[in-house]
């Protein structure tokens, strides 16, 4: 239930998650992944269950659900090596923060740079920017 365009049903199932693993019930796979990432961020887990609030960006704010959700997208992209040669860049980056989750963290800045960008211009996602971003940390 995770991929949808639908906002509400995506942070209830990450709320529906982290009360299950809250609750010490059994996970599925993607729930755990979930739950993973949550607990990496104990900043978050206050904000949770409210599933309805904004964030606003301008103001500072930080959108909890999009950054766990950005956290799951690059692991994705890792396990699957697309675009090709992302492990790469991940090893690079890693390799200069000596910490995964900082090094997850500058990715995901590139992730949100090539989301951010499609969004503004109304255009399509560009890949090429996103490994010229990995690039720019990698070096």
């Amino acid at each position: 239930m995770l991929y949808t365009q639908n906002r509400t049903q995506q942070r209830q199932f990450l709320a529906n998650a982290w009360q299950k693993f809250s609750d010490k019930k059994p996970l599925d796979v993607l729930e755990d992944q979930l739950v993973q990432v949550i607990k990496m961020h104990p900043e978050y887990h206050k904000f949770i269950n409210d599933i309805e609030a904004d964030y606003l960006p301008e103001q500072g704010e930080i959108n909890p659900f999009l950054h766990i959700n950005l956290h799951l997208s690059l692991r994705e992209q890792l396990s699957i090596n697309q675009p090709l040669g992302i492990q790469n860049y991940y090893q690079k980056i890693l390799h200069k923060t000596k910490d995964a989750h900082s090094a997850e963290h500058k990715m995901m800045d590139c992730i949100a740079e090539m989301i951010f960008s499609a969004q503004k211009n109304n255009t399509q996602i560009n890949h090429q920017s996103y490994i010229r971003c990995l690039e720019k940390f990698a070096c």
